[in-house]
């Protein structure tokens, strides 16, 4: 198991990146995470969606 990173490895975390990408780079490098992060949580929000609907029938027709 991954132990908890904590502050101290944020930190550090962020720095390494600040040094590999530079200050430039950051505020780009966010903005594609979170766009990345976005149409993940829609994409599986449309699935548990469609799940959900297409299993709604069959609980109907069991009762």
């Amino acid at each position: 198991m991954m132990p908890n990173i904590g502050v101290p490895g944020l930190i550090l975390i962020l720095i390494i990146a600040l040094i590999i990408f530079g200050p430039a780079k950051l505020p780009q490098l966010g903005r594609s995470v979170g766009l990345t992060l976005r149409e993940f949580k829609n994409s599986t929000k449309e699935v548990v969606d469609e799940v959900a609907t297409e299993s709604r029938p069959e609980e109907k027709a069991h009762k």
